[in-house]
C-alpha cells in the first residue's frame, strides 16, 4: 500500500574490450616502474661495485689507503685475500682486501 513496486533495471551494454592493446596498456605502468628502478638504483650500484673491485685489484705495496673502519695506513704487503697495512712505524695489521674503502694520493700520510 505505501511501498511502490520495484523493478530491476537491465544492465547497460558492455563496451567491447580492446583485447591485446588493453592488456598492454594496463602493464605499461609496471614496466615503466621497473625501467626507472633499474636506471636509478640498480645500474649505479653495479657501476660502483665494478669501480671498487678494480681499485682493490690494483692495490700495490706502498699505496696509502683508508679502510672501511676508518684506519689510515700504507700497504706493506699484498696477498691474494689479505693486505699488510702499516698504521704506524713498526705496527702492521692484516686486513682483508675488500675492506679498503679508498686509495689516497701519494704523500697524504706523513
Amino acid at each position: 500500500m505505501f511501498i511502490s513496486t520495484a523493478y530491476a533495471q537491465t544492465a547497460p551494454a558492455a563496451a567491447p574490450e580492446g583485447g591485446l592493446q588493453s592488456s598492454l596498456m594496463s602493464m605499461l605502468p609496471i614496466v615503466l616502474m621497473f625501467v626507472v628502478l633499474y636506471f636509478i638504483m640498480i645500474r649505479p650500484q653495479m657501476k660502483k661495485q665494478k669501480e671498487h673491485r678494480a681499485m682493490v685489484d690494483a692495490l700495490a705495496k706502498g699505496d696509502e689507503v683508508v679502510t672501511v673502519g676508518g684506519m689510515l695506513g700504507r700497504v706493506s704487503s699484498v696477498g691474494d685475500n689479505q693486505l699488510g697495512l702499516e698504521i704506524a712505524s713498526g705496527v702492521e695489521v692484516q686486513i682483508q682486501r675488500h675492506a679498503v674503502a679508498q686509495v689516497l694520493p701519494k704523500g697524504t700520510l706523513k
